[in-house]
């Protein structure tokens, strides 16, 4: 209690600085007593502002959130996409129930009539949403000395969510040096966006591997452990292989060239091979021979 007690006094002292300030200047000054409002999903919000100085004020609030930009507030009414689920006075906005979407930063624009004097102040809403089960890939193999990549993601969780990797129950240390359970593997792990890199994977790092996802809001979530093997590379079944193969492709050559020598393939040839007709047109005969056959034939 005491803690609130001296923040609301931190608040209430700056914001009297600034409206002193302000009026020193000649110009109008805005204020949020919250500038970090965090408030769980489906719950409702207030986002305040406060100024002074502003004989007509006018007052809008926009949102924003990576390249979304919205008007929620304008010319002291809120607009149509947010009027069913937000009210607005004088003191600040009030969202009836929040979703995971409404996460982003709001900003208080006042100013006169006029357009003489302009103020703003910005508010970060986080809407806090409970970590889900997290999804993992882990390759079930790796082979010694290659670089090798496990991911973990969670896509629900407001804040978003840190990552944590266990190996056989035991938290990894985001410095393999710093503990002697893990002095003897070499690896990189970012908490931001879940990725374990082994880089090279030694036969220590054989085990099985659980990633957690937290937020600070909820109950921390684990995947299923899915187990790595490391081992070495089989070169000998490599090799084995490709003798294989290379013996399989020299009885294949082996057995075309018997084939040609029986001539198998000319028979095939000659089998296949279609007769040709020639005709020739019958010479022209003579008026007298012509007549000679007309009479035998009478």
């Amino acid at each position: 209690m005491g803690t609130k007690a001296r923040a609301g006094r931190k608040h209430l002292l700056l914001f009297a600085l600034v409206i002193l300030g302000s009026l020193a200047l000649g110009r109008g000054a805005v204020f949020t007593s919250e500038p970090d409002v965090r408030v769980p999903e489906n719950k409702p919000a207030k986002l305040s502002c406060s100024y002074s100085g502003f004989t007509s004020p006018r007052v809008e609030w926009k949102f924003t959130r990576g390249d979304i930009t919205s008007l929620v507030c304008y010319n002291n009414k809120i607009t149509a996409s947010y009027a069913d689920r937000v009210t607005f006075s004088y003191s600040g906005i009030t969202f009836h129930s929040v979703t995971r979407k409404d996460t982003g930063t709001y900003t208080c624009m006042v100013s006169d009539d006029g357009g003489n004097m302009y103020g703003e102040v910005s508010v970060q809403l986080t809407v806090l949403v409970p970590p889900s089960k997290p999804t993992v890939r882990i390759p079930s193999s790796a082979t010694i000395g290659s670089r090798t990549v496990l991911t973990c993601s969670e896509k629900d969780g407001s804040p978003p969510s840190e990552y944590y990797w266990f190996k056989d129950g035991v938290l990894m240390p985001s410095e393999p040096k710093s503990s002697r359970a893990f002095s003897n593997s070499s690896y990189n792990l970012n908490h931001k966006t879940g990725e374990l890199v082994f880089d090279p994977v030694s036969a220590f790092d054989t085990g099985e591997y659980t990633c957690q996802a937290q937020n600070g809001y909820g109950t921390p979530m684990r995947s299923e452990a899915v187990r790595m093997e490391a081992a070495e590379m089989n070169v000998g079944g490599i090799v084995a292989a490709v003798l294989v193969t290379l013996i399989l492709l020299g009885f294949l050559i082996l057995g075309i060239w018997f084939a040609y020598r029986r001539g198998y393939f000319d028979r095939t040839k000659k089998g296949t091979s279609s007769k040709k007709v020639i005709y020739s047109q019958p010479a022209a005969r003579s008026e007298g021979e012509f007549k000679q056959t007309s009479s035998f034939l009478v």
